[in-house]
């Protein structure tokens, strides 16, 4: 039985899929979903089928200024969310976002001002951490001395992109923020977290649109490189994942120790065992698999503990900026290659 203390939360911006997933780590950990707003009539439609308790707002500011309210989520357009934080912050509230957090360095350094002088908690809810049981599970090893010290981490992230199902704002540069901005801050984020690092910088960055020149805004393939205070890391994201896997992608991490290393599989093992969350370690006695599928995931009750105490344990304050401003920067100075065009 759950045992935190209950808290209310709303949602404001419906347009990834994400908000769902949001939502249920939330109810998952206890807390009570009170009202939703979106300007979306078919997304709020389908959200409060999937989620009746949710009581309309008829405009955003009806639940920025509802003082029971202490958290709102979003999985709005990109470069919306970070304006509807820094409201949100300014109402004396929490905010979780989905990735990405930011679209540009200059929301960033707002978002940053906003929340040292309020306090709150600006979240980002990175679900290919958080909302994964193998890289939970990743973690635990890692801190069991399991590899011993990490120093290096390779993330992959490959997307299927079905063009049919996207809306326009995703082959809009400027409100999805690009690939790098976009897909790369997970792996970003997850490359601070298994080295430690606290301090990073861009070494190089590259971005492509090599197969969708009738989408001349959108970026298919991007990669960079980072060196951080306690390891490097290496990134690939793109969005060619073949109609053949049975998956939108085969999200890849391997995790590179000085006593052996961490793979994870977290989609898909091609090599044919069934479901989702694979882990492999390999360190000096030998080869261990690990099926996490029932690993618990403990972001909801620890951004929930947080909010009622004033804590830092689901994701320190200072990871969640230095992950955007990663993403951001190899965005913004990344080499365009390939076909390319923001004409």
């Amino acid at each position: 039985m759950n045992t935190q203390p209950t808290i209310r939360f709303s949602a404001i911006g419906l347009n990834h899929n994400h908000i769902y997933g949001q939502v249920r780590l939330l109810l998952r950990a206890g807390a009570e979903l009170v009202s939703v707003y979106a300007a979306e009539p078919d997304l709020i439609a389908e959200f409060t089928q999937a989620f009746p308790q949710a009581r309309l707002a008829r405009e955003a500011r009806e639940i920025l200024e509802d003082e029971s309210i202490q958290l709102v989520v979003t999985a709005g357009i990109p470069s919306a969310r970070a304006p509807l934080g820094i409201q949100v912050m300014q109402h004396g509230k929490d905010f979780m976002s989905d990735k990405p957090g930011f679209t540009t360095l200059e929301q960033l350094a707002q978002a940053r001002r906003v929340q040292a002088e309020t306090g709150r908690i600006y979240s980002i809810c990175f679900s290919e951490r958080f909302e994964v049981g193998a890289a939970v599970r990743a973690g635990e090893l890692i801190q069991a001395g399991a590899i011993g010290q990490v120093v290096q981490t390779v993330g992959l992230g490959p997307h299927r992109l079905h063009p049919p199902a996207r809306p326009d704002w995703f082959y809009q540069r400027a409100r999805y923020g690009g690939i790098l901005t976009d897909i790369a801050s997970h792996q970003v984020d997850q490359f601070l977290f298994y080295t430690g690092s606290t301090q990073a910088e861009v070494v190089a960055a590259q971005v492509a649109n090599y197969k969708h020149p009738q989408y001349p805004e959108l970026e298919d393939f991007g990669d960079l490189l980072l060196r951080g205070d306690r390891g490097t890391g290496y990134i690939r994201v793109d969005w060619y994942t073949p109609a053949g896997l049975g998956v939108w992608g085969d999200g890849r991490l391997t995790i590179l120790g000085t006593d052996g290393y961490i793979e994870l599989r977290k989609y898909i093992d091609v090599a044919g065992r069934a479901g989702t969350n694979h882990l492999f370690l390999v360190d000096q006695k030998g080869i261990q698999y690990f099926d996490c599928s029932q690993q618990e995931l403990p972001y909801g009750r620890q951004l929930i503990a947080d909010i009622e105490n004033r804590t830092e344990t689901a994701m320190p304050q200072a990871h969640c900026f230095l992950s955007s401003q990663l993403a951001l920067e190899a965005e913004a100075n990344a080499q365009r290659l390939g076909y390319l065009s923001h004409d």
